[in-house]
């Protein structure tokens, strides 16, 4: 019954409605109907959907190459009996797995957040009866009464309102609440603006109303928004992604060079079990074991420098991803706006005022316009304000240094707007106190209040509604000077219509005097009203949303907003943020695309659409998905930010999703993989900035420690391939590996982020890790440790030295080179110079406690005895030194080369004369 009528019911009749759904608008639904219902649809609650079970989800955290390339480092190191090696390798793989896994468990928990958010109770009639039920026992057909302060308990079909208002911001975009009535609709009327429908979990603001079930569950737009999160793809990020092509090149790299060595070997006649230990070490020396380590350490270091810029990350990876971010769309209202309404414009006594300041904090001033010296009101103006003070139910309250109002948004604004003109409500109330009142109905459009002046004068009344109804019962205007004047019904359109096209909602404003014995407001006593004014009020942008915006293009990432509010609306506030690259004057409009041509479009015309267009309004869940998804076919790592549950199935699909802490949905933060604890856009900015940090560092470790697992294969392959003693043991190369990687390679985890990483454009998703100039460089320094560790090693068995010394000055030429490398890869085209010596402390300490700990390695007879290491003489120090400093002194004029070189282009491309310039546009 639910999807037959569903989709359409908002065109038919409400009585047909009642009579399709099998109940009665008066008795509502019998006992046995209700139970028979109950068994047929279940109950009102979203159904939770399968998906991997713990033991299975904790499994496939292995199921990663890198992870099977330790698990190969953990068997082969128990095949050489060494266990404790063994022991380590398996530990890191089992905390990755462990880490791994709480952090995916967390992301299930979306669809539980949305189904708490409907758990509710209901006023229903039953068998003639009003009866107070939980929200999950309803059904359709159920009659539901609705007033102020309810949460909407299933969808509705709205029978009968009396000044019903409901916020559906968190399900369609809008800031202003919906007011709602019992009318048929066009068929192609969009979803948000529906007004005969009730939604499940929004939130009746104001009046009452009642209406009629006819979705539970999981067919209500909630239900229908969590199988969309459901069914949202769960994208590896580009961090994620990288690696796993780089550990599927590695795997493969390290098996076949293990293979060729044994195959050489047992070729040239070598012994068969000799030969299966070389390829085991050349296996071993391949890998390289800190990387996962090091990349989840650094990862979580993004994340706490982060948390100190306000922003939680639920998944590490997604601090990198940000950093990796081509586009980010975002959600208008509660993200880049304030969600708050404001008035912006004033109109009075035939002068424009403009109101400063944001949100309901009543700071900021209201100037003249055109004249910012002028803060002085005209006594029209004055009138105008203290009409939408007193003709007002709301309050504004604090809490926690937030301001926030009880009642109407647009009543908060009204009460805002007129605190910056220093008027105080609760003394103007004691002196005008109100002694009847008719409150706003859809019928009429207009709300008004009666108050006395006090000593026997007229009483006053004032009157706030649409101008059009207030115009028709207005005879005069008040001017500046407080007289009555013709009122000039043109001029008060003409400036109506230039508020309105700056996406303004105006309210007009009017007065009138009764006689002093009075008590009883009717709508007969509404007329021959004086004009007062025009307040036009706007869900702002917040204060640091245009610098931000700039900030982020400047950095090449591209801003789109993708809005469920009105068209004039975002484009309006598009401008005021420079979404099309600067701030715009309010006459130039942004090119705005509407859901209802977005659901028109192909999947293939949408993806060049969306590529082009910056803004998208009236777009429903699924066309923010489909959005989403038509940039990432394009390449394009996607960040979404929003804050409603409509922003959901979005934030999930996307390459990241960040939620708003404050004032976003817990559905919202349960999508997400990172949440702003201020809700601050501007804390993305520096989240891009902080992701490019991350990857700028896991890049320098992956150059760093590469070169040495190049060395330690080319060094057993070449001893294979002459025949003679390997210069280090498979349990050498696991000391190498492990201790530099914690001493060394992790202290570029610490690197301070570098200058000007935000002047330059986003990764291209398709570069890899390593560019051709990377690899270069790791093959450079593979080769001088290929050649400084063997040469020495041949070179001390000359000169009288044991097996065991030999390959003591082998083992510690590839450790102090991986430590004057270190320096080196501080930065991968600077010289450690211009970024500063000590601007890394921990790259310091590293250094110092690797020296003392190989010192360690090679005199102290413990050592000795477990690695099969020897001590050696100053002059071994000596040639292990000069190698390394050749080796830091190659890689730092390669780096001078290519600075050079680029300089040199960039000199070559850039025109001489002016005339050859582009003008500035």
């Amino acid at each position: 019954m639910e999807t037959v009528i569903g989709e359409h019911l908002h065109q038919i009749p409400a009585d047909e409605v009642v009579e399709l759904l099998g109940s009665d608008c008066e008795r509502g639904l019998d006992v046995f109907e209700v139970e028979s219902r109950q068994e047929q649809f279940g109950p009102n609650a979203i159904q939770m959907r399968g998906g991997h079970g713990p033991l299975k989800q904790f499994l496939l955290q292995f199921h990663q190459p890198l992870v099977y390339i330790l698990l190969t480092a953990c068997v082969t190191t128990a095949i050489l009996h060494e266990w404790v090696d063994s022991a380590v390798i398996l530990g890191v793989v089992l905390v990755n797995a462990v880490i791994g896994y709480l952090q995916e468990s967390k992301a299930s928990k979306a669809l539980e957040a949305l189904a708490n958010t409907v758990t509710t109770d209901a006023t229903v009639i039953r068998a003639g009866q009003n009866r107070k039920v939980a929200s999950t026992e309803l059904v359709p057909g159920d009659i539901v009464l609705l007033q102020s302060g309810d949460q909407v308990p299933a969808d509705l079909r709205i029978l009968t309102s009396r000044d019903l208002q409901i916020d559906e911001s968190a399900l369609t975009g809008e800031s202003i609440p919906v007011k709602k009535k019992a009318e048929a609709l066009a068929s192609e009327t969009p979803l948000a603006e529906r007004q005969n429908t009730g939604f499940s979990s929004t939130l009746v603001t104001y009046g009452q109303g009642r209406g009629v079930v006819f979705a539970t569950g999981s067919n209500t737009e909630m239900g229908r928004i969590s199988k969309l999160i459901s069914t949202a793809d769960a994208l590896q990020t580009p961090l994620t992604r990288k690696i796993s092509s780089f550990s599927h090149i590695l795997l493969i790299a390290i098996l076949a060079l293990a293979a060729l060595t044994f195959a050489i070997g047992v070729w040239r006649g070598q012994s068969t079990y000799d030969m299966f230990m070389a390829a085991v070490a050349l296996a071993i020396g391949a890998i390289p074991e800190g990387l996962p380590a090091t990349v989840t350490i650094t990862l979580a270091i993004g994340v706490s420098r982060m948390a100190r810029r306000r922003a939680i990350i639920r998944r590490l990876p997604a601090v990198e991803t940000l950093g990796s971010t081509t586009i980010i769309c975002s959600d208008k209202t509660g993200t880049l706006t304030e969600n708050q309404m404001t008035v912006q414009r004033l109109w009075a006594g035939d002068q424009k005022y403009e109101v400063t300041g944001g949100s309901y904090t009543p700071s900021g001033s209201i100037r003249a316009s055109g004249n910012e010296a002028t803060t002085v009101l005209n006594l029209a103006a004055r009138e105008c304000l203290q009409a939408g003070l007193l003709c007002n139910d709301s309050r504004l309250v604090e809490a926690d240094g937030r301001w926030d109002v009880q009642g109407d948004p647009t009543e908060g604004a009204l009460l805002t707007s007129a605190a910056k003109a220093e008027m105080d409500g609760t003394d103007l109330s004691a002196k005008m106190p109100r002694i009847d009142a008719i409150p706003f109905e859809s019928q009429y459009q207009y709300m008004a209040t009666l108050h006395d002046m006090g000593n026997g004068a007229p009483r006053r009344v004032y009157v706030k509604g649409a101008l059009e109804v207030l115009l028709a019962k207005s005879t005069s205007a008040l001017d500046a000077s407080g007289k009555s004047v013709p009122l000039d019904v043109g001029q008060v359109q003409d400036k109506f219509e230039e508020m309105a096209d700056k996406g303004l909602r105006v309210l007009a404003f009017a007065r009138s005097e009764l006689a002093p014995e009075i008590t009883h407001l009717s709508h007969a006593d509404v007329s021959e009203l004086t004009f007062l004014g025009l307040q036009g009020m706007l869900d702002p942008p917040r204060p640091d949303a245009v610098a931000a915006v700039s900030a982020c293009q400047k950095a090449g990432v591209r801003v789109k907003m993708i809005t469920g509010d009105h068209a004039l609306t975002a484009s309006v506030i598009a401008n005021q943020i420079g979404l099309n690259g600067a701030v715009m004057k309010e006459s130039a409009l942004s090119k705005v695309m509407t859901g209802r041509e977005v659901a028109e479009e192909t999947d293939e015309e949408l993806i060049n659409t969306a590529e082009c267009v910056s803004v998208f309004a009236r777009v429903t869940p699924e066309e923010k998905l489909r959005l989403v998804r038509a940039l990432q076919a394009r390449g394009h790592v996607v960040a979404m930010t929003g804050d409603g549950v409509n922003d959901a199935p979005a934030l999930k699909q996307a390459d990241i999703g960040v939620a708003m802490g404050v004032g976003g949905t817990e559905v919202a933060k349960e999508a997400a993989d990172m949440v702003l604890t201020d809700d601050n856009f501007a804390s993305i900015e520096a989240a891009v900035e902080e992701g490019r940090g991350v990857f700028d560092n896991l890049t320098k470790f992956i150059v760093w420690t590469l070169p040495t697992n190049l060395g330690e294969g080319l060094v057993i392959l070449a001893a294979v391939l002459m025949g003679v003693t390997l210069p280090i043991l498979p349990v050498q190369i696991l000391w190498i590996n492990m201790t530099t990687a914690v001493l060394l390679g992790l202290m570029l985890a610490f690197e301070p982020k570098e200058l000007g990483i935000m002047q330059r454009p986003p990764r291209d998703p398709k570069t890899p890790i390593l560019t051709r100039e990377l690899i270069g460089r790791i093959f450079l320094v593979g080769t001088m440790l290929l050649l400084g560790s063997f040469g020495l090693f041949e070179w001390s068995l000359a000169h009288g030295a044991s097996d065991a010394e030999a390959r003591t000055v082998a083992v510690n030429v590839f450790v102090m080179v991986e430590l004057f490398y270190l320096f080196n890869c501080r930065s991968l085209s600077n010289s450690m110079f211009q970024i500063g010596l000590f601007s890394n402390r921990w790259v310091v300490g590293g250094a110092t406690s690797m020296i003392l700990l190989q010192l360690f390695y090679t005199y102290a007879t413990p050592m000795n005895r477990i690695f099969h290491s020897a001590p050696i003489g100053w002059e071994s120090w000596g040639w292990i030194l000069a190698v390394s400093s050749v080796a830091y002194s190659m890689v730092g004029l390669e780096k001078w080369l290519r600075r050079r070189v680029a300089v040199t282009q960039i000199a070559f491309c850039e025109p001489t004369h002016r005339s050859q310039r582009r003008p500035d546009v």
